[in-house]
């Protein structure tokens, strides 16, 4: 017996998954809403901390950013990275060493680790826990590269970088579940550099403005 299925159209779906949205974003905006009133605390330290994320999931280029950050600064700072390190079969906070697997701290910090070995690579969930941790362990630490942390506001960075993907830059998607987006438009105001990554190469100027 065979049965035949209709696929919604796209827009049909989106319009169904539409109210969904629309609570989630309700969720968001409040909690952004007691960090800026400051009913929710997030924590600054007096250290050069730079977090790399974006407002979408999926893939935006949050790893080869952080690499080219770290071959840009490498030679000036002894920096050190820190993930939460999705895909681990452990919790909890780490430090990447010789007997690391990928299943210790995830596969992009294991990528880190192998291309950097002089880095000081860590995972933790809790990043406000996590970062005193690392400078106890590694007490040389001038810098900290966040790896895809932006929407966690618990810390203030002193710098955000926001990726955004060129086929689906973040003010033309909808928020989970009828986008992509896991956080709303309106937070890329807290970033300080925007960068639209996995753009052709032939962009012309007006293409680029646009």
């Amino acid at each position: 017996i065979f049965i035949q299925q209709k696929k919604l159209p796209v827009k049909q779906l989106r319009a169904f998954l539409y109210p969904i949205a629309f609570l989630y974003g309700g969720v968001l905006r409040l909690r952004h809403w007691l960090f800026d009133r400051e009913y929710l605390k997030s924590s600054s330290f007096n250290f050069p901390i730079i977090c790399v994320g974006n407002l979408a999931t999926g893939g935006t280029g949050k790893t080869p950013m952080t690499e080219y950050l770290v071959d840009m600064l490498k030679d000036h700072y002894k920096i050190a990275t820190l993930s939460r390190g999705y895909k681990r079969k452990t919790t909890g906070f780490a430090i990447a060493n010789e007997h690391t697997t990928a299943l210790d701290i995830g596969d992009e910090p294991m990528q880190f680790h192998e291309k950097y070995p002089e880095l000081a690579v860590a995972v933790g969930e809790e990043r406000l826990a996590a970062i005193p941790q690392l400078l106890q362990a590694k007490p040389e630490t001038e810098l900290i590269i966040l790896d895809d942390a932006f929407q966690h506001r618990q810390v203030r960075a002193g710098l955000n970088i926001l990726l955004t993907d060129y086929k689906n830059i973040y003010p033309k998607d909808l928020l989970l579940p009828a986008g992509n987006l896991r956080d709303v438009p309106s937070a890329a105001k807290r970033a300080e550099v925007i960068v639209v990554t996995k753009c052709r190469p032939d962009l012309d100027l007006t293409e680029k403005e646009k």
